[in-house]
C-alpha cells in the first residue's frame, strides 16, 4: 500500500527534498519549496481528504442542464456581479482589507438563501458561534434554516457539509481552516493550496455553491498561493476606504459571467445596503461653484457612474513639489500634469497637487483623465467649473483627447441627474449636439476642453 508522506517541492523546478531550505539546491531559486503530500511510488502528486469526486466520462449532449440552473441570490448588487444568480457547485473567493465588510455581506447572503428546504451553512474559524449570533442580532438576522459552524479542521467542516447539504456554504477564512496531514500552520501555502483544493471537488461532486473569504496582503493582493485563484471558479474584491461608507464589489475573474460589473454598497449599522443610484449618492454635496471640482461620468463594468474629483493645486513650499492622490493611479497623476505644463501651459512645477475621488473610490478607467486634468487647472486658474457640466475622456501624451466607449449611456445618465451640458473627446462616427436640452460639445484637444469646461475668469 502506497505511503503520504510529507515533502517540500519546488514551485519552480519541480524538484523534492526532505527537509526545507531557503534555496532550491537544484535551480538555485530562493523560497520556493513548499510543504506537500505525495504518495511515494505513486505521481507525485499531491491528496486532499475527498479529492475524487466518483464521476465518469459522460457525452456532453446527455448532461442535463437542470442542475447547473442558477441560484437566486437576494442581494441584488452581490447577483449582479456574480452574472445573474449562482451556480450550483461553483466556488468564489472574495477578499478585502480587514473590517471592509467581507463577513458582513456573506453573512446577509446565507441567511437570504436560507430556506426550509434547505439550509445554509456558515463555517467561521476566526469567530465562535457566540460573536456570529451578536452579529446576526445587530444585522437583523434570525432564521432557523441559518446553520452556523465554528470549526477549523478540515475534515469536520467538509463532513458538516456533506451531511448538512447546504443550499450555500460560507468558509470565513480560509486561512483559518487547517489540514492535519500538513504539519505546518494554518494559512500557510501548503495548508491553503490543499484546503482549497478539497473544498472545491466537495463543491463540484455535490453540486454546492461555495464562498470563501480570502485575507489580503500590505499590497492588496490575495494572501497564500496564486494557483488558489486559478482553482476557484469567480474571484470577487470588496473595496473602499474604512473610514468612509461605500463598498464597491469587484469581479476580477468568473466563469460564469462578466468580469465588468461593479456592484456599490453602503456600511451601516443594519449591515451593507444596496445602492440602487450610487451617483446621486456621490455627487449629494457637491458644491458647483467651487474651483477644483469636476464632475466625470465614468463606467464601472455596463454601470455609469458620475464621481466628482477634487484637486488642490498650491504654492510648494519644499524644494520638490509633492503630487498627491485618493482613488487615481499616482503614476496617472503624474503624467496629467506633465501634459498640462507641457500642452497647455500650465505653470504646475513649482506647485503642490492633491487629487481625491470623493467617497473614498479607487477608479482605474482612462476616462477620468479629462476630469483630473479640469479640476486641476480650475483650482491652478482659480476658475469654477461651469454649473451642470460634466466631462470624461482619455487624454494622451500630445494632448490630444482620445475616445472612450459608451458615450451616450455616460451622456444619459448625466442627464437623469439634471446635468445639461458635456465636455467629451470627438470621434469619427460621433453625431452629437443639443438633443432635449442637453448641450454635448465634442473637442478634439486638451486645451479645447479646458476652456470649454472652465467658467470665465
Amino acid at each position: 500500500m502506497a505511503k503520504t508522506r510529507q515533502r517540500y517541492v519546488c514551485q519552480a523546478c519541480g524538484a523534492v527534498r526532505p527537509r526545507w531550505s531557503g534555496r532550491c539546491p537544484e535551480c538555485g531559486e530562493w523560497n520556493t519549496l513548499v510543504e506537500t503530500l505525495i504518495t511515494e511510488g505513486g505521481s507525485g502528486a499531491s491528496r486532499s481528504p475527498r479529492a475524487s469526486t466518483g464521476g465518469q466520462a459522460q457525452p456532453l449532449s446527455r448532461i442535463p442542464r437542470e442542475n447547473y440552473r442558477r441560484l437566486r441570490v437576494p442581494i441584488g448588487e452581490l447577483d449582479r456581479v456574480l452574472g445573474g444568480g449562482v451556480v450550483p457547485g461553483a466556488v468564489t473567493l472574495i477578499s478585502g482589507d480587514p473590517g471592509i465588510g467581507k463577513s458582513t455581506l456573506l453573512l446577509q447572503l446565507a441567511a437570504g438563501m436560507a430556506s426550509g428546504d434547505k439550509p445554509a451553512l456558515y463555517v467561521s474559524g476566526e469567530e465562535s458561534a457566540h460573536q456570529l449570533r451578536l452579529r446576526a442580532d445587530r444585522l437583523g438576522l434570525e432564521s432557523d434554516d441559518l446553520l452556523v459552524l465554528a470549526e477549523t479542521e478540515l475534515e469536520a467542516i467538509l463532513g458538516e457539509i456533506e451531511s448538512a447539504n447546504p443550499i450555500v456554504a460560507i468558509v470565513d477564512s480560509i486561512q483559518s481552516v487547517r489540514f492535519g496531514a500538513l504539519e505546518s500552520s494554518p494559512g500557510s501555502v501548503s495548508q491553503v493550496r490543499e484546503c482549497t483544493n478539497a473544498l472545491l471537488r466537495l463543491a463540484k461532486a455535490h453540486d454546492i455553491p461555495v464562498f470563501i473569504v480570502g485575507h489580503v496582503t500590505k499590497s492588496g493582493s490575495i494572501a497564500g498561493p496564486k494557483i488558489m485563484e486559478h482553482m476557484v471558479d469567480t474571484v470577487l474584491y470588496l473595496e473602499g476606504e474604512r473610514f468612509h461608507a461605500y463598498r464597491l464589489l469587484r469581479s476580477v475573474k468568473n466563469r460564469f459571467g462578466s468580469t465588468d460589473e461593479v456592484g456599490v454598497f453602503e456600511m451601516r449599522e443594519a449591515g451593507m445596503v444596496e445602492v440602487p443610484n450610487p451617483s446621486q449618492v456621490f455627487l449629494e454635496e457637491h458644491l458647483p461653484n467651487s474651483s477644483g471640482a469636476a464632475v466625470v461620468a465614468t463606467l464601472e463594468g455596463t454601470r455609469p457612474l458620475l464621481v466628482e474629483i477634487q484637486a488642490l493645486v498650491s504654492r510648494a513650499n519644499l524644494e520638490h513639489p509633492r503630487r498627491t492622490c485618493n482613488g487615481v493611479d499616482i503614476n496617472r497623476l503624474l503624467l496629467l500634469t506633465a501634459v498640462l505644463s507641457k500642452r497647455v501651459g500650465l505653470r504646475l512645477g513649482d506647485q503642490d497637487v492633491f487629487v481625491n475621488i470623493v467617497g473614498g473610490l479607487r477608479i482605474r478607467e482612462p476616462a477620468i483623465d479629462l476630469g483630473i486634468a479640469v479640476s486641476v487647472a480650475s483650482s491652478h486658474l482659480n476658475r469654477p467649473v461651469r454649473q451642470d457640466m460634466v466631462v470624461f475622456g482619455e487624454i494622451g501624451l500630445a494632448g490630444e483627447l482620445r475616445s472612450v466607449g459608451r458615450s451616450e449611456q455616460r451622456l444619459r445618465e448625466a442627464a437623469k441627474l439634471g446635468f445639461k451640458r458635456a465636455v467629451l473627446p470627438k470621434t469619427r462616427h460621433q453625431e452629437l449636439g443639443e438633443h432635449d436640452g442637453f448641450q454635448a460639445h465634442a473637442v478634439r484637444t486638451l486645451a479645447e476642453a479646458i476652456d470649454l469646461a472652465l467658467a470665465p475668469g
